[in-house]
């Protein structure tokens, strides 16, 4: 199981802040409080980004009461102050240039966290609506007529793909199967084959395509003879040519 250690070490793998994608604001919003924790007095940046920053000290001086220079400060409140500076910058590099545009006249990190959380409000909604057509597109999934083995496994590979951007769960036994029925009938005997033979709840869809590829001749050759029978004229020109 990944720790929190574990996802914050991850997280400060990349000097460069997680970018932010519109229809995954949950996500982004998880990854960025975790490569603040990795950034030196981590705490200190998320706990003003969460709560505010540092309320400037005063100090009394010729009987007049006066905010202090940063040179006055003391070494908590220097670090503090150096802290609300960083985690603004932090958030604003995280932020497409359409989002930037719109928040970049905050320089208060608490309120550009706000302001953006207010922004993406109906992200959510967005990411459930996408979910479902994902879903749909899963389901509906079908070959392609003339479409080339390795062409069919791509697509279905980029759908999958993009479900699992969204952490979207299938079972390996619903993906396998959904490869196999999906393959038209030049691919039958393989197919029986594997589900005699293989594990649906261990394989995966890459060593399916690899053994398909295999006998990909065969499958060719198959094809043909369906086109020739289905024909009349190609049934015509092979009784002639015998």
């Amino acid at each position: 199981m990944t720790t929190l250690a574990d996802k914050t070490i991850l997280s400060g793998a990349d000097n460069r802040p997680p970018m932010l994608e519109k229809d995954m604001y949950d996500s982004w919003k998880s990854r960025m409080e975790l490569y603040m924790i990795n950034r030196q007095h981590g705490r200190m940046i998320l706990e003003s980004v969460e709560n505010g920053p540092l309320i400037w000290p005063s100090i009394k001086e010729n009987r007049v009461t006066r905010p202090k220079k940063y040179s006055e400060l003391s070494a908590r409140e220097a670090i503090q102050a150096d802290c609300d500076i960083k985690e603004t910058n932090i958030i604003l590099q995280g932020l497409p240039p359409e989002v930037y545009a719109l928040v970049s006249n905050h320089k208060v990190a608490k309120e550009l966290w706000e302001r953006i959380q207010l922004l993406m409000r109906g992200t959510s909604l967005m990411k459930q609506e996408r979910e479902c057509k994902l879903y749909d597109e899963f389901n509906k999934f079908v070959y392609k007529k003339g479409e080339i083995l390795r062409d069919f496994y791509l697509r279905f590979s980029l759908l999958l793909n993009d479900m699992n951007i969204y952490n979207m769960k299938l079972e390996q036994f619903q993906v396998n199967t959904k490869f196999l029925n999906t393959l038209p009938p030049e691919w039958s005997k393989f197919v029986t084959d594997v589900k005699l033979v293989r594990d649906f709840h261990t394989t995966n869809i890459d060593k399916l395509h690899a053994y398909f590829r295999q006998h990909k001749f065969h499958a060719n050759e198959v094809r043909l003879m369906h086109e020739r029978n289905s024909d009349p004229l190609a049934l015509v020109a092979t009784h002639q040519m015998t």
